[in-house]
């Protein structure tokens, strides 16, 4: 599978085609822009034909209103020749004690049900014991750390032969990757997105005779569930996301919790019990 073309993001050399890019994609005029960045059309114009060059203020104002991710703004203001305005801190650095302290609270919290912290590559940076449930079977090597959630997913040696519904959630996870690569310019991550398009479905993958839903109302899924097969069962789940707002470091931005809640009482009451 090829990744689609003009995936990664608005590109073009110089700030003004990369501003026009993401104006374009938010679906917004110039007209438009303008007044909520508190410029004018004429020298917004200017700006994306290369004309004049924005102020470092106009850049951030601009990239604010176009809710550019963190990462991409600093791509901008590079472009217009600023300095980057966000720091990228490791998140082993003693700077990020307190926010460690508290991911490890948050997933503590979160058993007996499983939750896993990702970076923007889906990279698992930490997870709540629980996690080991969903992990098992999975082959060794697809766990060496850091492992990446989305590889040991749809790997044909790790998650996958045991996912009820395989071609629903590979799809489901494939198209949020996609969305992500519209957003950003991450060669790696479009690296792992071919590698993981590609992969064979295990035989017989979603053909338990199972149907993609879950909690539904009057017949229709509320969301898409992940049905994983454990020791006879069927286990299902339903995945939320949640990040960081308002963040002012691209590390933090790109963090996201990713937890697993029971659809059903049988899941739930499994999970709950001592086994």
């Amino acid at each position: 599978m090829t990744i689609m073309a003009g995936m990664g993001g608005p590109t073009g050399s110089g700030v003004g085609p990369l501003l026009r890019g993401w104006r374009e994609r938010r679906q917004l005029s110039q007209l438009q822009l303008a007044l909520r960045a508190d410029s004018s059309t004429r020298h917004l114009s200017f700006v994306e034909n290369g004309r004049a060059r924005p102020s470092r203020e106009l850049v951030l104002r601009l990239a604010e209103q176009l809710d550019v991710p963190v990462r991409e703004r600093n791509t901008l203001l590079l472009a217009a020749g600023y300095a980057p305005h966000y720091p990228e801190t490791p998140l082993d650095a003693p700077a990020m004690a307190a926010l460690r302290d508290g991911m490890e609270r948050l997933l503590a919290a979160h058993d007996p049900y499983p939750a896993l912290v990702v970076d923007g590559s889906f990279r698992v940076l930490a997870a709540n014991r629980s996690l080991r449930l969903l992990l098992d079977g999975v082959a060794p090597h697809l766990l060496e750390p850091p492992f990446n959630a989305v590889r040991v997913t749809l790997h044909p040696d790790g998650l996958a032969p045991r996912i009820a519904n395989l071609p629903q959630w590979r799809r489901h996870l494939l198209e949020r990757m996609e969305r992500r690569l519209e957003l950003v310019h991450a060669e790696p991550l479009r690296r792992l997105y071919e590698e993981v398009s590609g992969y064979p479905e295990p035989a017989g993958a979603g053909a338990d005779g199972l149907d993609a839903g879950g909690p539904a109302t009057d017949g229709l899924p509320l969301a898409l569930p992940l049905r994983i097969r454990h020791e006879g069962r069927v286990l299902s789940f339903l995945s939320t996301i949640t990040t960081f707002n308002t963040p002012l470091d691209v590390t933090v931005s790109e963090l996201a919790l990713e937890t697993f809640l029971p659809t059903d009482a049988e899941t739930a009451d499994f999970l709950r019990s001592p086994a």
